[in-house]
């Protein structure tokens, strides 16, 4: 995929008097890692903390705490098989466009019912009081998991998780994001699912038209990712738009193509590279220590088009850093003002090296095409900074942010 890619523009103020001035209220407080937000149009919103479980809260401001994970206590229901280790836990939740007739919620949830641990998407039915869950059903359950710490940055267990799942509002099928584990195999594996986008019915079936390459699971989208966090949809044309973390250098925006290749590739004896820590060069080289990101990126590619040549070409990169990018939603309405229509990104801030720590939200102005961005401005935040982990628009045309450090925020332009 050709892009035309107007990269590392620099976050500016924004011009003119139409930018929207901002206040904010703190929706819920007291959280243990708020991880992601799905809304019903009514602004009922399902919530997940990623080592406690999923809840919901209610238009009345009344909060259910509806399933919890293993060891977990005040949930309706609590499942001993779902683990919080490291970045895996209870990640991802999305609530099905038609849960009026089938009242189906799914989330994204490390479990140890199998031997290794996997990932896995839960389909559950909410029952009519909003106070409780049942049947549960895995519609995947081979989503690969990191089963033991690596000699890596950010090495722990559960590392490069993924999670983040959303409906497509023109397809209806369910987007799955998963990550690549420390483990270098996984990216451009054709059968194994971490690195990976899928697509899926509410069943865990591929969609029919998912085009992979010969030989590669049905259910993927798009692979050789490296640890995608964020997953939204264009307003305009609904095509996939996911950020994607980057390693110590670049992060990115990309537009997704069915079948593409986002280019992402660590093996160690390739590209010229040689032997690797653990048999993974993601943070190559020198990958302790500070050096110039541009160098870092040229050994270490996040999307390598020398040897991926048709690989799918990122819209925006971060100046070339890596500062955690994560939940990304696209701003729509008139109350926006002159940020009508832009992608808002966060980031949840990683200084290394003499890299800032840059926790923020971004407005990126994205073209209809989803292949350039044209504009970069940073929203004036009204709480102050913080590490933003997901980023959704509510029902009531306010952006919602779900901070780690335990709060979930309403910002709403006046």
């Amino acid at each position: 995929m050709a892009a035309a890619v107007i990269a590392g523009l620099p976050a500016t103020a924004m011009a003119g008097n139409h930018a929207p001035t901002l206040s904010h209220s703190t929706v819920l407080s007291g959280l243990d890692n708020p991880w992601d937000i799905a809304f019903l149009p009514d602004g009922t919103m399902f919530y997940t903390e990623k080592c406690r479980g999923m809840s919901v809260r209610l238009p009345s401001g009344d909060v259910h705490h509806l399933l919890g994970m293993k060891d977990a206590e005040g949930y309706a229901t609590t499942e001993s098989d779902l683990v919080c280790q490291g970045q895996a836990g209870m990640n991802g939740v999305a609530v099905d466009p038609d849960f009026d007739d089938n009242r189906f919620v799914y989330v994204y949830s490390a479990s140890e019912m199998s031997e290794p641990r996997t990932n896995r998407v839960l389909r559950l039915t909410v029952n009519s009081d909003f106070d409780g869950v049942s049947d549960r059903t895995d519609i995947v359950d081979d989503i690969p998991y990191k089963p033991a710490a690596t000699d890596h940055p950010f090495g722990d267990a559960g590392a490069h998780n993924g999670g983040r799942i959303r409906f497509s509002p023109d397809d209806g099928f369910l987007y799955v994001t998963t990550g690549d584990n420390h483990n270098s195999e996984i990216p451009q594996s054709p059968t194994q699912l971490g690195g990976k986008v899928l697509r899926i019915d509410r069943d865990g079936n591929a969609a029919e038209d998912n085009a992979p390459p010969g030989g590669f699971d049905s259910r993927i989208y798009t692979y050789g990712h490296r640890n995608v966090q964020g997953l939204t949809f264009h307003p305009e044309t609904s095509q996939p738009i996911v950020t994607e973390h980057g390693p110590w250098h670049s992060d990115e925006v990309n537009a997704l193509v069915n079948g593409g290749n986002s280019g992402w590739d660590p093996r160690p004896n390739m590209a010229g590279r040689g032997d690797c820590p653990d048999n993974y060069c993601g943070y190559e080289p020198n990958q302790m220590e500070g050096m110039n990101p541009k160098e870092r990126a040229a050994y270490m590619p996040l999307t390598d088009t020398n040897v991926y040549p048709n690989a799918m070409v990122p819209a925006w990169q971060n100046s070339g850093l890596s500062q955690g990018i994560s939940g990304t939603d696209f701003l729509t309405g008139d109350q926006w003002g002159a940020w009508n229509g832009r992608l808002a990104v966060g980031f949840m801030g990683i200084g290394f090296g003499g890299t800032a720590v840059g926790q923020r939200i971004n407005l990126l102005a994205l073209h209809e095409s989803g292949e350039a961005v044209t504009d970069v401005a940073e929203m004036h935040l009204p709480m102050g900074p913080a590490r933003f982990r997901s980023v959704v628009q509510g029902p009531d045309g306010s952006l919602y942010v779900a901070v780690d450090e335990g709060e979930i925020h309403r910002i709403t332009p006046e």
